[in-house]
């Protein structure tokens, strides 16, 4: 009998607790929440943006936004190592419209003594913008229409040449993103890419659909997530799939860890990718 009350106790003090943590994690996603988009400002709904293909700027941006951001990548190749990094600056000057600046560089290392290596270099030049038409609270959705043109820049060796630009990117994008619940993100970005190079006056054609599916941990702004970047051109399909986690590590600054998985080893093994996010305080 008394082992019987004791277990019923213990029963009832259990579940008593995960109803109150359980409780408290509902209150902390409220208050986080009410603090991102709960405000008398233009609506914004929160979502959790990818990492290695990140946006312009949050959906739904309101004026003032800005943020500094840093990127480091390696990818294993078959013939030669790949070392990426990035600067970038992104900027809200009205509400609901995203400015960015980027400058992309590419460094190449052969392996195991196979051969050469692409020359290293500023791959381009990036500008781009990005509008939010779309900003739903009462469905959790946001959908965004955007632009991103980068002016291509020859190999670091051949800046003496007299021709520092190659080509130009035109990129037309869409993007729709919907909270399922509290945590749970969903988010579609996709768009042609056309480019054209001044050699030749040639011209191509590439398609990216990129979805994504995150969690957001209760109260936090950290997440885990899953990246599918899905690229088309001249018909051979490919798709990297890139698990992923941001963590804050003060108020306004967060770091973005990423592993690439390729479907197919045609070209490309393993990569990783670290984005490191500074968010400028504003009113």
């Amino acid at each position: 009998m008394k082992i019987t009350i004791i277990g019923i106790i213990t029963i009832l003090t259990l579940t008593n607790l995960y109803a109150q943590t359980d409780s408290l994690k509902a209150v902390q996603d409220s208050l986080y929440i009410h603090e991102v988009q709960d405000k008398s400002e233009p609506a914004k709904v929160l979502h959790a943006e990818p990492l290695y293909i990140d946006l312009i700027r949050d959906l739904g941006a309101r004026k003032g936004e800005k943020e500094w951001n840093v990127g480091l990548g390696l990818t294993d190749n078959n013939k030669y190592d790949e070392y990426t990094a990035l600067v970038e600056y992104e900027w809200a000057p009205i509400n609901r419209l995203g400015l960015e600046v980027e400058l992309p560089f590419s460094f190449y290392y052969p392996t195991n003594g196979n051969g050469s290596a692409p020359s290293s270099k500023l791959n381009s030049v990036k500008l781009a913008a990005q509008y939010s038409f779309y900003v739903s609270q009462k469905y959790q959705t946001s959908m965004a229409i955007g632009y991103i043109h980068e002016f291509e820049v020859t190999e670091f060796n051949k800046y003496g040449d007299g021709k520092l630009f190659t080509g130009n990117v035109y990129n037309p994008f869409f993007i729709a993103a919907k909270r399922l619940g509290m945590n749970w993100h969903t988010l579609l970005y996709t768009g042609p890419a056309f480019i054209q190079h001044f050699s030749g006056e040639s011209m191509s054609t590439s398609w990216q659909i990129n979805s994504n599916l995150h969690y957001m941990i209760p109260g936090t702004r950290n997440f885990l997530g899953l990246e599918f970047n899905k690229t088309i051109k001249n018909g051979d399909f490919d798709m990297t799939i890139r698990p992923q986690m941001r963590v804050g590590i003060t108020d306004n600054l967060l770091i973005g860890i990423v592993t690439g998985i390729p479907i197919s080893r045609e070209n490309q093994r393993f990569s990783s990718f670290l984005r490191l996010i500074y968010e400028p305080k504003h009113n």
